[in-house]
């Protein structure tokens, strides 16, 4: 069965792209324990392209499936899982990039909703955190996705972001930061 392609994010109200967040059935990895069976000779890349054996994956179905079953280990590697197999898989940064952004409501009714790169659409909230890592001068944004797999910020949407805290800051000297399904996500790093 064919993978759909994902909605346009402007065309969506947020509280249809949390319906559709929600309704997205995955696999229950959590629940597969297979004995390792080797190397997956996969890599996701820092940019979000994921290879195998050196060359670029170019069908993004096939991406999106292999996302399916991606899974962070207790030891902080990655498998790729299924009912009866596991394989290692590299991983440079975080397994996913939040590659656009869509915004509604103001202060502390904001909502904050994230397209991935594989198609994947998150709401920012307690179960969905943003955490800035690195330094003032070079801040790493990250999204947590699901399970402990987090996707790094496209910097072009960590520049949205910036600029609707700027915008929304209370005072002179408050915390710089944004609101999200009713939690405050600093924008400095921690």
């Amino acid at each position: 069965m064919p993978m759909k392609p994902p909605p346009d994010l402007t065309s969506l109200s947020l509280a249809e792209i949390a319906r559709l967040a929600a309704e997205r059935r995955l696999p229950p990895v959590e629940q597969w324990n297979p004995d390792h069976c080797g190397d997956s000779e996969m890599r996701i890349a820092a940019d979000g392209t994921w290879f195998h054996q050196g060359s670029p994956i170019g069908r993004m179905e096939m991406v999106r499936l292999f996302s399916t079953i991606l899974r962070r280990e207790a030891d902080g590697g990655y498998v790729l899982v299924t009912p009866v197999e596991k394989l290692s898989i590299t991983v440079d940064d975080a397994p996913f990039v939040a590659v656009e952004l869509a915004s509604e409501g103001a202060g502390s009714s904001r909502q904050l909703a994230f397209r991935l790169n594989t198609g994947d659409l998150v709401v920012a909230d307690a179960d969905h955190p943003i955490a800035l890592r690195g330094s003032a001068d070079e801040p790493r944004p990250y999204l947590h996705v699901r399970a402990g797999l987090e996707a790094l910020i496209a910097r072009s949407v960590f520049y949205e972001l910036a600029e609707l805290a700027i915008e929304e800051q209370a005072a002179p000297g408050a915390a710089l930061g944004l609101w999200s399904g009713g939690h405050f996500f600093p924008m400095s790093p921690a």
